[in-house]
């Protein structure tokens, strides 16, 4: 599903706006934002139940409680009770449902921007080879990867394979070359005669494990040479794996710290994810009661979900497309923040912020400390 909504939906969206300005980067912002637009819907459900329950959720809890006990001996009666609750205030998973409609798009959407054209593509087949004698009981199954979509031009893109007709298993001795393909069977290779320097599209093959256990050669031919696992690895270029962007070096590159240097594009684009993201919690608490545990997690999420990027293999196209999200997310938040509350709500909401001030002034919980703190001054 999630290979037929890129090859489909944003793939095409992806060369409309390439053939609009022809820049890759500029390609990844407006696809981003037509599909962060085609979801506000949903996200926005999400947001506002968030927003909602996070109002609610003190009144619900007290009020649950109170029909638990009142109604314990009479379990239909409790679960009557609890459900005329729930259609007051709402459900606190009907949030959860606009975010799994959503999910299956943005799944789409992160995997065609770690494939081609954004970085290269990898076809990774597991092998096992097996001693001459064992390998004739078994049955050959012919093995096919999943698709990937090559861009051989800025606007040609074809969906490829790897297969091998023999299947993964070999017996030592026996030879068998693997085919990149597309689905209807027409080799890569002959694909590409037809592209202007298509030989850069060529891939590249290498054993990346058990390399005393199979051999490749250049044309994606491989030679058995002894019993045991191995993997081979072909991997075809992507077309603007190597172009800059702005300040990014390029749309492809991989990892903040490489070959002993720092990729000071890759850090800014961390950063960026980190302080969107930051600015988006903020305002999801605009008009709220205070609540420290929150704040608390507020500030540390951004910061372990920003250090753990530094070091997640994600291409810079990636990164620039989870940036440009987030500030869309934030504004979206803010603009939801500022629509009026269902009555019933809003009254808590009064209720709750004038509670907050009065114990503020009276020198209380309203002290800004860590849920672990005693009270007291600082």
């Amino acid at each position: 599903m999630i290979g037929y909504i890129s090859d489909n939906l944003l793939l095409p969206i992806l060369d409309f706006f390439y053939g609009l300005v022809p820049s890759y980067g500029l390609a990844i912002i407006a696809l981003t934002v037509v599909i962060r637009l085609a979801l506000f819907p949903l996200s926005a459900g999400s947001i506002r139940s968030a927003r909602r329950m996070r109002i609610a959720q003190p009144v619900m809890q007290k009020r649950q409680a109170e029909i638990k006990a009142r109604h314990a001996s009479d379990p239909q009666k409790q679960q009557e009770e609890l459900g005329k609750l729930m259609k007051e205030f709402g459900s606190p998973l009907a949030g959860c449902l606009p975010l799994l409609v959503q999910m299956p798009i943005l799944f789409a959407l992160f995997a065609t921007l770690r494939g081609s054209p954004f970085a290269d593509v990898p076809y990774t087949l597991n092998l096992k080879v097996l001693p001459a004698d064992q390998i004739a009981a078994v049955e050959p199954k012919p093995f096919t990867s999943a698709s990937h979509s090559i861009f051989v031009t800025e606007t040609q893109h074809v969906p490829v394979i790897a297969s091998l007709p023999g299947g993964t298993k070999l017996g030592v001795g026996e030879r068998q070359q693997v085919r990149i393909e597309t689905k209807q069977g027409e080799s890569f290779s002959s694909l590409l005669a037809g592209v202007d320097n298509g030989e850069a599209f060529k891939p590249s093959w290498k054993v990346s494990k058990g390399e005393e256990v199979v051999r490749v050669s250049s044309d994606g031919t491989v030679e058995a040479l002894a019993p045991g696992d191995a993997t081979v690895e072909a991997t075809i270029p992507g077309l603007a794996a190597r172009s800059g962007f702005l300040f990014i070096k390029a749309l492809g590159q991989v990892g903040f710290y490489t070959d002993g240097a720092i990729n000071w594009d890759i850090a800014i684009l961390v950063g960026g994810f980190g302080l969107s993201l930051l600015a988006s919690q903020v305002l999801s608490g605009l008009g709220m009661p205070a609540n420290p545990q929150q704040a608390t997690a507020n500030k540390i999420t951004p910061v372990m979900i920003t250090g753990m990027f530094l070091f997640f293999p994600l291409p810079a196209g990636v990164l620039l497309y989870m940036v440009v999200a987030n500030i869309f997310q934030a504004l979206q938040t803010f603009l939801l923040t500022r629509e009026a509350l269902p009555d019933n709500l809003q009254a808590i909401l009064d209720q709750q912020l004038t509670q907050q001030t009065v114990t503020a002034s009276a020198g209380g919980a309203g002290i800004d400390r860590l849920p672990f703190e005693p009270k007291g001054k600082k």
